[in-house]
């Protein structure tokens, strides 16, 4: 299953945008407003709960200096990533891209593509923030 947002701009230049999604504690900003949950494990991976839906945990799996950074689900029990890319538009503006790649069964896919689209949505709309 795959789903892209639409890219985001931000009045930021791309390392700032890099170093903010880097540091995992920052992805609590992000977070939609229904949140059950949000806890940083390490520096690498946190955990967080939306209301009505199980614990994800996820941790940082590659990081390409101002250009991308990939996160991961720690289990592989639902293997996925969330991916975002940075494009440099100007010195302090960026494009930045959410997408979402897994594997999930045909009934999975089906529960857990609205819940995953919508909560990819508020993710880049709450790019602002950064």
């Amino acid at each position: 299953m795959h789903i892209e947002t639409p890219a985001k701009i931000v009045a930021k230049s791309p390392k700032a945008v890099f170093e903010f999604l880097i540091d995992i504690k920052n992805f609590e900003t992000l977070m939609p407003e229904n949140i059950d949950k949000f806890e940083v494990l390490d520096a690498e991976t946190f955990k967080f709960a939306l209301k009505g839906m199980p614990e994800i945990i996820l941790r940082l799996k590659e990081q390409h200096p101002h250009e991308k950074i990939v996160l991961g689900a720690a289990s592989d029990k639902l293997p996925f990533t969330l991916t975002a890319t940075i494009a440099e538009l100007a010195a302090e503006q960026s494009e930045v891209g959410l997408s979402f790649e897994g594997e999930f069964n045909a009934m999975m896919a089906m529960m857990i593509k609205g819940p995953i689209t919508k909560f990819m949505e508020t993710l880049a709309s709450n790019m602002d923030k950064i």
